[in-house]
């Protein structure tokens, strides 16, 4: 019962302090807790470690209140998450990401909602950790940002309607109109549109955004169905590009091993033992995009099946031999 009535007067104390405007001394702190003055410095101590405690000094008595509502304190943010958010904005403006200027937009808005207090305190923890981390950009294509593209796409998907767009594909002389009910927007170095073309019995087709022109909100309804899932959609194949799934299986050599494990082939892999080998099994299509990544491995996982993917290997290990 005592350590429920420690924690009864800390609350109340904390309510006080909070909806008094000219703040309170300890004397009244300790009025309003039915207790000593030593109990109530005691209290405003620790909630001094959790709230921003302001103190002014009025007729030489010093007045304590909490700065802002109580909410406040739960939401703001604190160094390390505005850091990862800068790093997330600036990691994806170096890959020229559709998205990158609504993450810098936001930080924005983060940093303008503080004040000056709150940047104070704020700015010794976060200009170190802004400045020494970094997202890492992989090589890639090389895709201008298409922010005006993303944001009738994003209007589209809001408003429930279809999305109609020129679309220029590769090999492609001239292009070609397309309306399509937007089902997903993947982000990355390369924004895509995955788009569902109505009325048609055609399973979804992802559009990269750089090569749209003049995307518009169309007037035909088109809102995705209620069982569909873009997770679902994308663990279909092994990166972006779409074909028929095939079940792989891939053996990790021993020397490899415990690489193996720490690594994700694929979000519906099956990893079992056998023997000091490790077996990685997994249904997806890409086989381009799979044969490509085993590259990486330098030779210590081998292709068991399925025998359409050990043909594409070939062909890129043929390919592969004219950089030399």
């Amino acid at each position: 019962m005592a350590r429920m009535a420690r924690l009864d007067r800390l609350l109340t104390l904390v309510g006080a302090l909070n909806d008094t405007a000219d703040g309170l001394t300890l004397d009244e702190m300790a009025e309003a807790i039915g207790t000593d003055r030593r109990t109530a410095e005691r209290l405003r101590d620790v909630i001094r470690l959790h709230f921003e405690l302001d103190e002014d000094v009025v007729e030489r008595r010093k007045r304590f209140r909490i700065r802002g509502t109580l909410r406040r304190v739960y939401t703001r943010p604190n160094a390390a998450e505005l850091a990862a958010l800068q790093t997330a904005a600036e990691g994806a403006r170096r890959e020229g990401a559709a998205h990158a200027p609504l993450l810098e937009t936001l930080g924005s808005k983060v940093r303008a909602a503080l004040d000056d207090r709150e940047k104070r305190k704020l700015d010794p923890d976060l200009e170190p950790l802004a400045r020494l981390q970094r997202q890492f950009v992989p090589a890639g294509p090389l895709a201008p940002g298409e922010s005006s593209a993303l944001a009738q796409v994003q209007g589209a998907i809001m408003a429930g309607q279809c999305l109609e767009f020129d679309y220029l594909r590769e090999g492609w002389d001239e292009p070609r109109w397309r309306r399509v009910i937007p089902v997903g927007l993947i982000h990355g170095p390369v924004t895509y549109l995955i788009g569902q073309m109505p009325g048609r019995d055609r399973p979804p087709a992802p559009y990269r955004l750089d090569r749209m022109s003049d995307p518009r909100i169309g007037n035909e309804p088109g809102c995705p169905d209620e069982t569909w899932d873009l997770d679902a959609w994308m663990a279909g194949s092994f990166g972006i590009w779409r074909e028929e799934g095939h079940d792989v299986v891939l053996r990790v050599a021993p020397a490899a091993v415990s690489r193996a494990r720490a690594w994700r082939f694929h979000p519906g892999q099956v990893v079992e033992e056998d023997g000091d080998e490790l077996l990685v099994r997994f249904h997806a299509g890409g086989l381009r995009e799979i044969a490509d990544h085993l590259f990486t491995w330098g030779g210590e996982v081998r292709i068991e099946g399925p025998e359409e993917l050990r043909s594409v290997m070939r062909e890129r290990l043929a390919a592969a031999g004219a950089c030399l």
